[in-house]
């Protein structure tokens, strides 16, 4: 039986995990799956509860989780916090302490909202894409890092800094990923850097020259980070894997997710070298409309799916959320970020409620 770390976290991660959730007793109802589920704390009611982001307990569960199911983190109410005690620095640090170095953003425009990106209907139509992010190393975990004062141009100044770094064996890691990923898809690997002016970003252009070598039968590019931005809204079926660091990572696959017209559809995976992963939709704890029903829980049901996939190998009941998540769009059913005239507009509760029964 597998144990799932459940962690709600802040805002409307409440009400997105727990029709998530519903999804997944279904299920297990059924006999289609066998888990043993438990909560967490994380984030800002982490910090609220017990003064720490990422508190002990939470830390032990999640250590003998087979996979975590997380909602959302923060919020402005913590806005002003002390950085080490911020909801941000909890969803960093159960990604350090679970070895979670690789983020899967897949990017998919289902055919029946396709008209509801900002995007033409032909630029996006029938887009899929999957951003492979590497998540543990980068500029938001190098040292030193840090505000000091400074003698600057002879005065004394404040200034900021951090560290750019990554290591060989990060990169042919995260590399790996991607390229395996492109053999399960269309076998094209589009490697994403800046190496024209960091140092950093050439090596890891070089390292993942080198990984391509194991891996022939998968085309491999390259591609500036700006040039990237700007093709992902120009021409994004170009792609097929997108494979890149943290910080790079982090900016293309949110923009990437509004081409499918809205964050609420997108799910993710962050997984460790043996399959352990944590699940969430990459939208945040949208604390304006928590509590109100609004929330579209879509993301968090599909990134059960990815859970279903990668974390307990059980392709047949992904493969059942997902063609359930479709039937309830092909019957029109949206919610507020979705909607459109002559559809019919539900609420969070509604819209699990409507992906259970299509199951």
């Amino acid at each position: 039986m597998a144990k799932i770390l459940v962690i709600p976290g802040d805002g409307i991660g409440q009400e997105i995990v727990a029709e998530a959730v519903k999804v997944l007793s279904a299920l297990q109802k059924e006999g289609a799956i066998a888990l043993e589920m438990d909560t967490g704390l994380l984030g800002g009611c982490a910090v609220d509860a017990t003064g720490d982001p990422y508190p002990e307990e939470t830390q032990r569960k999640a250590r003998a989780a087979d996979a975590v199911l997380l909602g959302a983190v923060g919020g402005p109410k913590w806005d002003n916090l002390p950085r080490p005690q911020r909801p941000e620095r909890g969803l960093l640090g159960i990604r350090k302490d679970l070895n979670l170095f690789a983020n899967l953003r897949p990017a998919v425009v289902y055919p029946q909202l396709a008209n509801a990106s900002t995007l033409k209907a032909d630029v996006v139509a029938g887009l899929d894409i999957l951003i492979v992010r590497e998540l543990t190393g980068d500029i938001y975990f190098g040292e030193p890092r840090g505000i000091e004062t400074r003698a600057v141009n002879g005065k004394q100044e404040r200034v900021g800094f951090n560290t750019m770094i990554y290591s060989e064996s990060e990169i042919r890691r995260i590399a790996k990923v991607a390229f395996d990923a492109a053999r399960k898809r269309n076998k094209r690997v589009c490697s994403v850097d800046k190496m024209n002016v960091l140092e950093t970003t050439q090596l890891w252009r070089d390292v993942v020259i080198e990984t391509a070598k194991e891996y022939p039968d998968v085309e491999l590019s390259h591609m500036l980070v700006d040039n990237a931005a700007m093709q992902l809204v120009r021409n994004p079926k170009q792609f097929d894997v997108i494979v890149t660091g943290n910080m790079f990572g982090d900016i293309l696959s949110d923009e990437a997710s509004m081409l499918t017209g809205s964050i609420g559809m997108l799910p993710s995976a962050s997984l460790d070298e043996h399959g352990k992963g944590m699940y969430e939709p990459i939208h945040g704890s949208a604390p304006d409309i928590a509590g109100k029903n609004l929330a579209n829980p879509l993301a968090t049901i599909l990134s059960t799916a990815m859970l279903l996939r990668y974390s307990l190998n059980n392709e047949a009941a992904a493969q059942r959320v997902e063609a359930a998540v479709s039937r309830v769009l092909d019957a029109g059913v949206r919610t507020a970020d979705i909607w459109e005239a002559g559809m019919k507009k539900v609420g969070t509760r509604e819209m699990g409620d409507a992906v259970v029964a299509a199951l």
